[in-house]
């Protein structure tokens, strides 16, 4: 028999993770003939009553819940590599509390794993609560980076997938970065994959933890990971910049004037030219800042606290 792993990352989110509870817990009971199953928990240093509730769970079912505690916020990124360390399965399914990712599609998801692929990328069709400009951005995101990068990410694929234990194994010796994009890691390391749609529906309760400006930061870091084609930027700006000026000379020599002249010329030549060195001087900043935080080799998560699971031995700290 199988073993699932369910992985929720948690942060502020006493609100709706009871009724999460109760929709996950249904499905995976009417699993139990053909898998048994653990669900962990990732508390990413909640500020609210998401601990105690989370606590409440693992008292209620030892066996099958397990909660992780981290000393604080390190990200949902970092909840996530928690779950992948610390989970025992032999099939481990990603997704988030706010049943955004419906659990309900946890025994087709099983199912697809049991017949022979490695990978499922859940692949969301819409989203129901997410504005106009989330859904632009995001389209454009996966755009821009399949464009700029040799990983091709599939369109809108989302935080809600599933592995298989020799994948999981890969991704915890392996991918150990400190600036992390899980779900690109998971369609970056190869084995057999399969796609499943699905449209998000509404919150259960709260609101997104993503603001514009996080989900831009997040953007840049993800692009800068898995691609190098920014640091280009200055060969092909050289490049434009040499054409402009024999642009200049070949006006120069033609009309037999001498320089161009006037203030404003002047002015947008030096304005443009000192734009594009700002911007590759920033673009090269933020690889450098990439380069420190690994080379710092600071954890990805702190741990603080571990209950639940019915009390076996922890996974050794990554």
């Amino acid at each position: 028999m199988d073993k699932l792993s369910i992985i929720v990352s948690v942060y502020n989110e006493e609100a709706g993770i009871r009724r999460f509870y109760e929709v996950c817990a249904e499905v995976l009971s009417s699993l139990s003939e053909k898998y048994s199953y653990e669900m962990i928990f990732v508390n990413d240093g909640s500020s609210d009553k998401s601990s105690e509730i989370l606590r409440e769970f693992s008292e209620e079912d030892r066996d099958h819940i397990r909660v992780i505690e981290f000393s604080k916020n390190f990200g949902h990124e970092a909840a996530m590599t928690a779950g992948l360390d610390y989970a025992s399965g032999d099939i481990l399914i990603f997704l988030d509390a706010d049943l955004q990712h419906p659990p309900a599609l946890i025994p087709e998801i099983a199912r697809r794993l049991s017949e022979g692929a490695d990978i499922v990328n859940m692949v969301r069709t819409k989203n129901k609560t997410a504005g106009l400009v989330k859904n632009v951005t995001s389209g454009g995101f996966y755009a821009l980076i399949n464009r700029m990068s040799d990983l091709k990410l599939e369109p809108n694929a989302s935080d809600f997938f599933a592995i298989k234990k020799p994948v999981a194994e890969v991704l915890r010796k392996s991918y150990r970065e400190k600036v992390r994009f899980l779900r690109g890691y998971v369609q970056n390391v190869g084995f057999v994959k399969e796609t499943i749609a699905f449209e998000a529906p509404e919150r259960v309760a709260g609101k997104s933890h993503y603001s514009i400006k996080k989900l831009f930061r997040f953007s840049i870091d993800t692009i800068l990971c898995f691609s190098n084609m920014p640091l280009k930027l200055g060969i092909y700006a050289g490049l434009f910049t040499a054409l402009l000026g024999i642009g200049l000379i070949v006006y120069t020599l033609l009309t037999r004037q001498g320089a161009p002249s006037g203030y404003a010329t002047i002015i947008i030549v030096l304005c443009f030219m000192f734009s594009m060195l700002f911007i590759i001087t920033g673009i090269i900043g933020e690889y450098i800042a990439i380069l420190f935080s690994e080379l710092k080799d600071r954890p990805i998560y702190i741990v603080k606290d571990i209950y639940g699971g019915g009390d076996r031995e922890a996974a050794p700290q990554r």
